[in-house]
């Protein structure tokens, strides 16, 4: 038994696996999860082969994001699991800033597992979903297509929902083939961005950061206008509570629920602009 990092081909094989369990990645969620922080990939060897791997994502000294966690079927139950996650965690721990914070987005029945390993429960995220052409989206004439000329605003505008710089990251994220990134301005001013991105099955929304619900909802119909077909998924947090109510005026269902869980200090973030967030798998 080894635990060491990935291949470029075994961290685009774990994205496979995330695909035949059900969690519906993007299309190019591997290449851009290998762009942010190749050396966050980590996997368990039995016998020669991959039997568990996992990602532990660093975005930048004083945070880091865990997910992607799966062991193969065959492999479960025998603790080779656990051994990985602890490396997992260790290894991020490592990198970080004495300090630091790791975030993480738990499955229930995971919860006593991760508390053990010294995570607290800070939010549900809850994934909503409705079919787009079930939808008539309303016209939405201050939203925009962005582009690398908008760059700055949005950094800055995406502090209010994550903690820190993320560069490398967003600019995978946003520069993807087939992704619209819209964005609105009041005043001049950045008020809201999100992004639609296509994925193994219809599109998911995220991330999804507005000044107030008239903003976010602009743009949750803006996406639906362009899905056109096929179901649309929001992740929301249960600390927005209106993110929540956007969700069920829109007719979206709630289809799964996880809970965001952190080890060391729970960042400082302006959660009444987070109506949706970026990935479950990476932060």
């Amino acid at each position: 038994m080894t635990i060491r990092n990935t291949t470029q081909a075994e961290a685009y094989e774990l994205v496979e696996w995330a695909a035949g369990e059900g969690w519906n990645p993007g299309l190019h969620d591997a290449e851009i999860f290998w762009q942010t922080d190749p050396e966050g990939f980590m996997a368990i060897e039995v016998d020669g082969q991959m039997a568990g791997a996992g990602g532990a994502f660093y975005h930048g000294p004083s945070y880091g994001f865990m997910g992607l966690f799966i062991m193969k079927p065959e492999f479960r139950g025998q603790g080779l699991g656990r051994q990985l996650w602890y490396a997992r965690r260790d290894r991020l721990q490592s990198r970080l800033d004495s300090g630091g914070t790791i975030g993480m987005d738990a499955v229930t029945n995971m919860i006593p597992f991760y508390h053990k390993g010294g995570f607290e429960i800070f939010t549900r995220h809850c994934r909503f979903s409705v079919d787009a052409e079930r939808v008539s989206p309303a016209e939405t004439p201050d939203v925009v297509e962005l582009s690398a000329a908008d760059w700055d605003a949005v950094t800055k505008l995406d502090q209010h929902g994550f903690p820190g710089p993320r560069d490398a990251y967003l600019k995978a994220w946003t520069s993807q083939p087939g992704v619209h990134w819209l964005g609105v301005h009041q005043q001049g001013e950045l008020k809201g961005y999100c992004v639609l991105r296509a994925c193994r099955s219809g599109w998911k929304i995220g991330p999804l950061f507005a000044a107030d619900g008239n903003v976010a909802r602009q743009l949750m119909n803006a996406s639906l206008a362009r899905a056109k077909t096929g179901p649309v998924f929001l992740d929301a947090p249960d600390n927005n509570p209106d993110a929540w109510t956007m969700c069920q005026e829109f007719g979206m269902q709630q289809v799964f629920e996880c809970t965001r869980m952190y080890l060391g200090p729970v960042p400082a973030l302006d959660h009444g602009w987070i109506y949706g967030v970026t990935s479950l798998e990476a932060g």
